[in-house]
Formats: C-alpha cells, sequence, structure tokens
C-alpha cells in the first residue's frame, strides 16, 4: 500500500511522487492501493500525484485504488472533472 502524507502541495509534490513511484514500480502486486486518509493539507498538485500514479499503474497492467479520500479533496476532483479516476472501489 502506498501512503500519502499529511501535506502535500506543490513543495511536495515531486519528491512525494518520485517515491510513490519507485515503490510502485517495486511492487508485485496486481492491485496498487493508495492510502490518502493521512492527507490533511492540499492543493491540485495532489491530484496531479495521484493521476500520475494511476497512470503508472495502468500502464503497468495494474488496477489502481484510492481509499480514504477525504470530502475536501473529493470536491478538488469534481471540480478537475477527475472524481471518476480516483473512485474509491467498494
Amino acid at each position: 500500500m502506498l501512503v500519502l502524507p499529511a501535506e502535500l502541495t506543490l513543495q511536495q509534490a515531486t519528491a512525494c511522487l518520485a517515491m510513490l513511484l519507485q515503490s510502485l514500480r517495486a511492487g508485485a502486486q496486481a492491485q496498487v492501493v493508495v492510502d490518502a486518509s493521512a492527507l490533511v493539507q492540499f492543493d491540485s498538485s495532489a491530484l496531479a500525484v495521484l493521476l500520475a500514479c494511476r497512470r503508472e499503474s495502468l500502464a503497468a497492467g495494474k488496477t489502481f485504488v484510492v481509499r480514504g479520500l477525504s470530502p475536501k479533496l473529493l470536491q478538488l476532483a469534481g471540480l478537475y472533472g477527475v472524481t471518476e479516476l480516483l473512485a474509491e472501489a467498494h
């Protein structure tokens, strides 16, 4: 499971994405799960990081799931029209 930090803004996005992609590529699981429950301070960079992880996962033939999306992050995703891409599996 990949875990997002408590803060993910433009300042942290590049380093966070590099760390997540490294973990994603090293994992042998068929499903990539990202835990966003710790994320409390973020901007649209958080969406960019999640979408980049999704692209990488799908390119590697893996499924992609985000768990623990906050209502605020879901609202932001809605503004950008990407809610369906990050929808939590039930």
